[in-house]
């Protein structure tokens, strides 16, 4: 009967050691390799936005706290606004922007989305703003 091999205290070394160090160098490899953006001129001064006005989009339906809904400054319904955009130009139903109010609670945005979908909207865009902070 054969006894089986003492161990020698060398225990062999871990096949993951070597998986790691690919992937370190491709790591490195892509770092060096990478284009990266130079930095603006020091003389170039980009627009500031912060002050400017507010205003909708020409041709956006506006949504106000309780509801309501102005097109061109003139409250008008859904069942209007489709009619008054059929009249003018019948593709304007397939992009309908809509602003609505920050106050404006979900529930009547998405009532309204469905009243103008049900009357021939294709395609209806929320206008937001977006913050910036810095």
């Amino acid at each position: 009967m054969r006894l089986a091999p003492r161990p020698t205290g060398r225990a062999k070394p871990e096949p993951t050691i070597a998986l790691i160090n690919i992937v370190f160098l491709m790591l490195i490899f892509f770092i060096v390799a990478a284009q990266i953006a130079p930095p603006l001129d020091g003389d170039v001064r980009l627009v500031s936005t912060a002050d400017l006005e507010n205003r909708e989009p020409p041709d956006a339906l506006v949504i106000m706290p309780d509801g309501l809904m102005k097109y061109r400054g003139a409250l008008v319904t859904p069942a209007h606004y489709v009619t008054i955009k059929q009249e003018s130009a019948p593709d304007d139903l397939k992009a309908i922007r809509l602003v609505p109010d920050r106050e404006l609670p979900a529930v009547k945005l998405i009532d309204i989305g469905r009243q103008l979908r049900s009357l021939g909207a294709e395609k209806i865009m929320l206008v937001t703003e977006q913050g910036v902070s810095r």
